[in-house]
């Protein structure tokens, strides 16, 4: 009998498994579940780093913070960022945010109006489709292939309508977990160069690399094209901390600084930030990653092992990191009409029209494989072949 995960803004099933805000049904498995486990979030580490900010007697960390974020978790982070990216990070490009939701909502909230036109990858995250549907946006797809958004049909699009930004997930997508090639992002850097296009790259998964091998990212480009990159302690540390941050030109970090919700409620989560600059200082934070990418590249092969022996139809790339495989279903079979057998069998997945802005999609799903031992995993694919047959 398998425990009672929590909730999160994942887990969104449907009846007759309906979900209180804090569990799902004992032996449900949601293979769509995008959240790390719950054994897998650093308690003692978190723990120890509270304490020793706590025993500083210091109370500037309690006080409004400074709007773009406190000056010293800046440094720390932008150190911490240059390792793992193998690029220089300017401190002064980094804006502080409560996730990569929340930063999006503000590249919204300044950057465009109602009715405005954005680009996106199809498919893409589907909770960005519904922070942009909140600010009445226009999205236009861009078509997307094996190494993610395709440029041709960017130039396309380009040629028809300017729009506000693109927003793409450039490494390790979430859903398909794909990863944008070093020469495709040169030319999409050369793109916002020429037609002064704002590129919002969503770089969460970035450092999560099973083997190692990654084109730099477009972090490494703010100094000298029109980006805005994304990036969170969610996917890395423990989403509950909901902090986050914002790497772009520091003119453009001033820009988010200077706005209405800064000026009022000064920077975001300094308390937070505190804590996080002590596991970044001491080392924790690049022993927990450590720790979190030999877990899930064991997971990773485990889901990929079922799926091989129990569902050689299903077409899928295997990624090298992240979180998700996107597998598209054999025969024609559509998402929505597999979902009431698959929750019969007390299993579930995401399905493909949850990523499109166009409703396309249906005959994909998206598993997620960091949530679950592998043992779970076999026993969730297992039951998805029951679904299917």
């Amino acid at each position: 009998m398998f425990s009672k995960p929590s909730v999160s803004a994942e887990a969104e099933l449907k009846p007759p498994f309906q979900v209180t805000q804090f569990t799902i049904p004992e032996d449900y498995i949601d293979l769509g579940l995008g959240d790390p486990q719950f054994s897998l979030l650093p308690v003692g580490l978190l723990r120890e780093a509270a304490r020793e900010r706590l025993a500083q007697n210091d109370p500037e960390f309690l006080q409004y913070g400074a709007r773009q974020g406190d000056g010293y978790f800046r440094n720390s982070l932008a150190g911490f960022l240059a390792r793992g990216y193998g690029a220089p990070v300017d401190p002064d490009g980094l804006f502080i945010t409560n996730g990569v939701s929340m930063g999006l909502h503000l590249i919204c909230t300044l950057f465009t109006h109602p009715g405005d036109i954005i680009f996106v990858e199809e498919p893409t995250y589907f909770y960005a489709l519904r922070i942009f549907a909140d600010h009445a946006l226009r999205v236009i797809p861009i078509q997307t292939d094996a190494d993610g958004l395709m440029i041709d049909s960017l130039v396309e699009a380009l040629a028809h309508a300017m729009p506000k930004f693109l927003y793409l997930i450039p490494t390790f997508q979430n859903p398909t977990g794909r990863t944008m090639p070093a020469e495709r992002r040169r030319q999409l850097v050369e793109l916002s160069r020429s037609h002064g296009l704002l590129v919002v790259a969503d770089e969460v998964y970035h450092l999560l690399s099973y083997d190692g091998m990654l084109p730099l990212p477009f972090a490494a480009e703010v100094a000298s094209a029109n980006i805005i990159s994304l990036g969170s302690f969610s996917k890395i540390l423990a989403p509950g901390l909901r902090l986050g941050w914002l790497q772009s030109s520091p003119q453009t970090a001033l820009r988010f600084a200077d706005c209405g919700l800064l000026n009022s409620g000064g920077g975001m989560n300094p308390f937070t930030s505190a804590i996080v600059r002590t596991v970044v200082e001491s080392g924790g934070l690049d022993a927990n990653i450590a720790s979190l990418k030999d877990i899930y590249q064991a997971r990773l092969h485990g889901m990929d092992a079922a799926l091989r022996s129990e569902l050689p139809a299903l077409e899928y790339n295997l990624p090298s990191g992240g979180y998700f495989i996107w597998a598209r279903l054999p025969d024609g079979r559509l998402a929505q009409d597999l979902q009431p057998k698959a929750e019969a069998l007390r299993v579930g997945f995401r399905a493909g029209n949850l990523f499109s802005s166009q409703a396309g999609m249906q005959d994909y799903i998206r598993l997620c494989f960091v949530f679950y031992e592998t043992s779970q995993l076999e026993e969730g694919i297992h039951r998805l072949k029951l679904a299917l047959t």
